[in-house]
């Protein structure tokens, strides 16, 4: 008999889309998988020359539960320019990928009988945590086409039971980028009502409206003492298998993150830490600027396609290298008795009939989403982008045959 947490969960969504679509292309199909969460891209050569430095110079042991003092200062100083905010080594932990440091904090601060505010649609991992520590999620709804929640909305979801609020911009799946107004009312709010912010800044390198990252501790200085910054390696260095993360936050928080993570993984992957390390020290910038140039001109592209979609929004894509899609107009416009009723359906449709993975919105919460990645190799975006607009326009002038 498993543990009663285990009713809880369900698998990963987004690992669902991914492995929906490498069991296609393992059958023999042709298949452009847009459904992963990664730039297909090869990592800097800082940060595999790191790694080939450490284990030829047989670095096998344990780190400090929350990483190697240097980089953690390195991260710290990363912190500093980027929010020009100071930040020091110990309020820095380094984490194996975000999901751990995600994880610290919901079993660092949620009771069972917590309330934890949640922006949809959003990551799964961010409720499938918040029940693993035994607290209620609460959901607030944000609306296309902006997808920038209403802070009135929030505010009436706020109880006395209300523990924290997470947040994520660069938002994971719709690309909203949170305004300074906005975070600054979030600010305001976790301050009237006392509440934690858990801010997920995963994708704080991939803006492209022509803003750079604002951190809500930059829009609300204010609220420093109750947030925790969570942020990775893994998009900004196209290094998602690394599993390296790290968070930002105050004393106690980085306190029980090193009493966790000496009964979890000890330490985060010790040549990866070494790798980050010697691209922190060495890297110039090309490769993030290659790399954002790479998905600047691949957004471009793929608007300019989507713009075809008849009965759909074009997608803001202001972050992240996400396009997500409202099919809200779409589907409801679909005849009575169509098998397409939900992006559950689109999803599986593109995927068996053109060839094409995609993450429906069911998995981030919402019926009527879909989630495709322009990180793919650029030489695929276009003929699957071109087959997303087909299979969808013709929609209408068809029964959807599975």
């Amino acid at each position: 008999m498993l543990a009663q947490r285990m009713s809880l969960l369900s698998g990963s969504g987004t690992a669902a889309a991914r492995e929906a679509a490498k069991d296609a292309a393992s059958a023999g199909r042709q298949v452009i998988d847009l459904a992963a969460g990664e730039v297909i891209i090869e990592p800097p050569s800082s940060v595999r020359e790191g790694a080939i430095a450490a284990i030829n110079a047989g670095t096998n042991r344990y780190t400090d539960s929350v990483g190697l003092p240097p980089l953690r200062k390195a991260v710290a100083e990363k912190l500093c320019a980027e929010t020009g905010i100071g930040w020091s080594s110990d309020d820095i932990v380094i984490t194996a990928g975000a999901k751990q440091g995600l994880l610290d904090a919901a079993l660092a601060l949620f009771n069972p009988g917590d309330e934890v505010i949640i922006i949809r649609p959003c990551w799964p991992t961010f409720h499938s945590q918040v029940l693993l520590a035994g607290a209620a999620p609460v959901f607030v709804d944000a609306r296309p086409p902006t997808y920038i929640p209403d802070i009135g909305t929030i505010r009436a979801a706020v109880t006395p039971r209300t523990k924290a609020i997470i947040i994520n911009s660069p938002n994971n799946p719709t690309g909203a980028v949170y305004d300074r107004t906005t975070l600054q009312a979030i600010g305001d709010l976790a301050i009237n009502y006392q509440l934690w912010i858990v801010s997920d800044e995963c994708y704080s390198s991939l803006i492209f409206t022509g803003s750079r990252h604002e951190s809500i501790v930059m829009a609300h200085p204010g609220v420093r003492s109750r947030t925790i910054l969570v942020n990775a390696f893994s998009k900004e260095l196209a290094i998602t298998g690394w599993r390296l993360g790290y968070f930002a936050a105050p004393p106690e928080i980085v306190s029980a993150a090193k009493k966790l993570q000496s009964h979890t993984t000890s330490n985060a992957n010790v040549i990866a830490q070494h790798a980050i390390l010697h691209h922190l020290h060495t890297g110039d910038g090309r490769f993030e600027r290659v790399m954002y140039q790479r998905l600047f001109d691949a957004r471009h592209t793929c608007l300019r396609i989507l713009a075809g979609l008849q009965d759909v929004p074009p997608p803001g894509a202001e972050g992240t290298f996400f396009f997500y899609l409202d099919l809200s107009r779409l589907i409801s416009s679909l005849p009575p008795g169509s098998a397409v009723r939900t992006s559950d359906d689109v999803a599986r449709l593109l995927l068996e009939e053109s060839g094409v993975g995609s993450v429906p919105g069911s998995v981030f919460g919402d019926v009527n989403g879909l989630r495709f990645s322009f990180g793919a190799p650029p030489e695929l975006l276009e003929p699957a982008l071109k087959k997303i607009v087909h299979t969808l326009n013709s929609l209408n002038t068809r029964q959807a045959a599975f």
